[in-house]
């Protein structure tokens, strides 16, 4: 996973409360583990005006032109605004797979459903949370100031404002030492590698019967 250490990007705002799971990436794409591939289902049901299936060319679906990700000036943007409990639902890790490909970084939002709030720190994905005022200040911001911006700063714990204003967020340590390392479940159990060879040495002395090997 690549590691993250800042964001300076366009603000994308989803203003709507609850998006669930489902919403993200729906159901029928779900049978794919490849975790890429998966941006152009961003948000599927919003985002298209017909029904879409894997397999489908997307680019000869006919596209929502009232749906915020479809906006030209939101194109290419990094950072997600959102409302209270974000990622409810079903727990799919395909939702923050399918939210990293479309390009998004950094989500910003009062709340999240708790495991989808973890699987983005798992996968790369910077999950902040702000107070209700400072999403309400921000959306009136992205709105009103076309291309608007900002820059997170992760090692600082930042999100600076456009003219210089920053508001400091709160994060878990271990999901910081995550991001900033760029480590999954697989790449932090790794860092152990050598006490798991230490044990497994030291079992096979203690129990060498558990590791017979079948004829």
């Amino acid at each position: 996973m690549q590691p993250f250490s800042s964001v300076e990007g366009i603000v994308v705002p989803m203003d709507r409360a609850n998006v669930d799971t489902d919403q993200i990436i729906p159901k029928q794409y779900l049978k794919s583990i490849a975790r890429t591939g998966f941006g152009p289902n961003l948000f599927d049901e919003w985002r298209y005006l017909d029904p879409g299936e894997p397999g489908d060319d997307h680019s000869l679906r006919r596209v929502n032109p009232e749906f915020v990700l479809n906006h030209e000036r939101y194109q290419g943007a990094q950072i997600l605004l959102a409302r209270r409990n974000f990622g409810c639902g079903s727990s799919r890790e395909h939702a923050p797979w399918a939210l990293l490909d479309h390009g998004v970084r950094v989500i910003i939002a009062p709340s999240y459903a708790d495991i989808f709030y973890q699987n983005c720190g798992k996968n790369g994905i910077l999950p902040i949370v702000l107070s209700e005022q400072s999403v309400d200040e921000l959306f009136g911001h992205v709105h009103a100031n076309h291309g608007y911006s900002l820059k997170i700063d992760l090692p600082s714990q930042t999100v600076t404002l456009p003219n210089g204003d920053r508001i400091e967020f709160e994060l878990d340590p271990g999901l910081k030492h995550r991001l900033l390392h760029g480590l999954d479940d697989i790449g932090s159990t790794l860092q152990h590698a050598g006490d798991i060879k230490a044990y497994e040495n030291r079992r096979r002395k203690e129990a060498p019967w558990l590791f017979t090997e079948l004829a």
